[in-house]
């Protein structure tokens, strides 16, 4: 699904995204804008956690500028999902390893979601 990441740009079949963006399990692409651009909190991960994920990958950027709140992390643990957070670049290789498994391995597709910081 995703073919590259590089600082401010990430490659989803076929076609280029230069913002943060969500993707889910079914390959829909959504805007991931955040209140405040470093800060992942509760009311950032919101249309993520309504789709009912089993697992949520977000990168924090390049470099790991943006940091989960304790607050989302515990609104994602209470909700029973697992939580991967890593920089984008780390973060983009887990949720294309995670999709390819679960098909290969259970024969059923695995509902992840990645949220990508794609700059600092």
């Amino acid at each position: 699904m995703i073919e590259e990441y590089k600082f401010g740009s990430i490659a989803v079949d076929g076609k280029i995204y230069q913002h943060d963006i969500g993707l889910n399990w079914a390959g829909d692409i959504f805007d991931w804008p955040r209140a405040e651009s470093h800060i992942v909190d509760v009311e950032d991960i919101i249309d993520a956690l309504e789709q009912g994920p089993e697992t949520i990958v977000i990168g924090t950027g390049e470099s790991g500028m943006a940091q989960v709140t304790e607050r989302a992390k515990r609104e994602i643990k209470v909700r029973g999902i697992e939580l991967i957070v890593d920089k984008t670049e780390q973060a983009t290789k887990t949720f294309n390893i995670r999709m390819e498994e679960s098909m290969e391995e259970e024969g059923v597709q695995e509902k992840v979601i990645g949220l990508f910081h794609l700059t600092c």
